[in-house]
């Protein structure tokens, strides 16, 4: 399965059953200079940071919790399925989801899934900056 183009709609449904990987984003579509990003999440992923952009999340599927850092302090933000979230720019946070989740990110293409700085990475996180839908990760 590719990518949209103006001809051709993705099924996001469809689009989770090409690829098992978990915290390894698959691009769906581009609009603009962002890519639209369809990723399965399990588990922890890893605090990080992205300097110079926001981070978009929609919950497809499941529930997904994000860690904060902010200048008060940390704190938790729950997105059950259908809820969106912005992390703004120059935010540490730290995704954790419940097994089952899926999630559609928005980003500039080219920004790392890890950021521009971020805790070590562990084995189960894909540092990338999205894989095409119907190629493997890892």
């Amino acid at each position: 399965m590719e990518s949209a183009s103006a001809s051709a709609p993705v099924s996001l449904t469809q689009a989770l059953t090409t690829f098992d990987e978990t915290w390894s984003p698959r691009i769906v579509t581009s609009v603009n200079d962002y890519d639209v990003r369809l990723a399965k999440a399990e588990g922890e992923h890893v605090w990080h940071v992205h300097e110079d952009t926001d981070e978009f999340f929609l919950v497809v599927e499941g529930e997904l919790t994000i860690g904060l850092r902010e200048k008060d302090g940390e704190r938790a933000v729950v997105l059950p399925r259908g809820s969106v979230f912005t992390v703004p720019r120059g935010t540490w946070h730290k995704p954790h989801a419940a097994p089952g989740t899926a999630i559609l990110l928005l980003e500039p293409t080219g920004t790392p899934t890890t950021g521009d700085a971020h805790d070590p990475v562990p084995d189960h996180v894909d540092s990338t900056t999205g894989h095409n839908l119907g190629v493997t990760g890892r």
